[in-house]
This record gives structure tokens, C-alpha cells and sequence, in this order.
């Protein structure tokens, strides 16, 4: 696979003023500079717009715990080997209450030791989603034992739309973010 980006982040003029904006908030919240993603995606310009309205519904904006949500995004993006949105979401998971031990525990799945019975069969739903692109009737059985249907509404669409997200940053050689305290200060003019 090329190291090069397919299609390079677009400066200001590429994706518009309030693009560019959106990408610099988020970036800062992030810890980063505009986001590579979003600089990319941003060339399409209303597209990224309604992307981003429909990703904030479930992440921030979902029902499920921002934990929960975490866990999901993070199971996927180490299922897809997505380093993008790994690194990105572990950033943001700590936020939500992932500690480092959660996310090494991640890597060995829903069965390692320690996930609390709701955790473990959310996991155990985005493992099945990742390798059936389905749910058996008994990973359904569970989830409906520890979530409400709409939860599960939202399960499935999270899982989706970051395997979707992963498929993207994969084909488009997204290179990751550098955090802000590990770039090179600018010289001064």
C-alpha cells in the first residue's frame, strides 16, 4: 500500500472558509491541527457538512454511553487495522473514560477478562458485524438482554459507519495526525 495520500487535505481554498473552520475547531478539541480526515473529506464540501451532522448523531450525539461508543469505534478500527482511527479514538476515549488497559484489552476482544456483561456483548456485536456483516439471533439475544431496541438501532449504525469511515481513510492513504505537543514549533517571522 502507498504511503502517499491519494488525495491530499485541502488547504482553505479547497474547502471553503467554513470547512476550514469546522476542521480547525475540531482539531483543536482533538489535539491536533485540522484533522487530515476532515481536510480530506472537506474537498467535497456539502458531503463532509452532512457527514458531519450524521457521525455527531451517533458520536457525540448518540445514546449510547460516550464509553460504550469508544469501545465500538476502537474494536472496529483495530479489526480494520485502521492506524487513523485508532490512534484518533484512543485520544478521545480517554476522555470518555477508557483507560490505557481497556484499549490493550480491546485488542484481544470481547472475550478477554474484565468487560463489564453490557460491554461484552456490545463487543462481541461489533465482532460479528466486522467478520458476518450480521448479528446471529444469539449475539441479538444478548444485546436485547443489556440494551433497549434503539440502542441497538445504534449499534449497528456506529459499527457500520466506522467500517465505512475505515474503508475511506484506507483508500485514501489518510496519514495520521501528529498530536500538537510532537510537531516542530513554527519558526518565527
Amino acid at each position: 500500500m502507498s504511503a502517499e495520500p491519494r488525495v491530499a487535505p485541502g488547504g482553505i481554498r479547497d474547502v471553503g472558509p467554513l470547512n476550514w473552520l469546522i476542521c480547525a475547531v475540531s482539531g483543536r478539541v482533538a489535539g491536533t491541527g485540522p484533522p487530515n480526515l476532515f481536510l480530506t473529506l472537506a474537498r467535497r464540501r456539502g458531503l463532509f457538512r452532512g457527514w458531519l451532522w450524521f457521525g455527531g448523531r451517533l458520536m457525540p450525539g448518540g445514546k449510547l454511553k460516550r464509553r460504550e461508543t469508544e469501545l465500538v469505534i476502537l474494536r472496529v478500527a483495530h479489526l480494520r487495522e485502521c492506524r487513523y482511527e485508532f490512534d484518533h479514538h484512543v485520544r478521545l476515549a480517554r476522555r470518555a473514560g477508557v483507560r490505557s488497559a481497556d484499549v490493550e484489552r480491546l485488542k484481544e476482544g470481547p472475550d478477554a477478562g474484565g468487560w463489564n456483561p453490557r460491554e461484552q456483548a456490545i463487543l462481541a456485536a461489533a465482532d460479528e458485524l466486522h467478520h458476518r456483516r450480521d448479528l446471529s439471533d444469539e449475539t441479538w439475544a444478548r444485546l436485547r438482554a443489556r440494551l433497549t431496541e434503539p440502542e441497538c438501532v445504534e449499534l449497528c449504525m456506529l459499527a457500520g459507519h466506522y467500517e465505512m469511515l475505515a474503508t475511506v481513510i484506507t483508500a485514501l492513504r489518510v496519514r495520521p495526525d501528529v498530536p500538537l505537543k510532537h510537531r516542530s514549533p513554527r519558526p518565527r517571522r
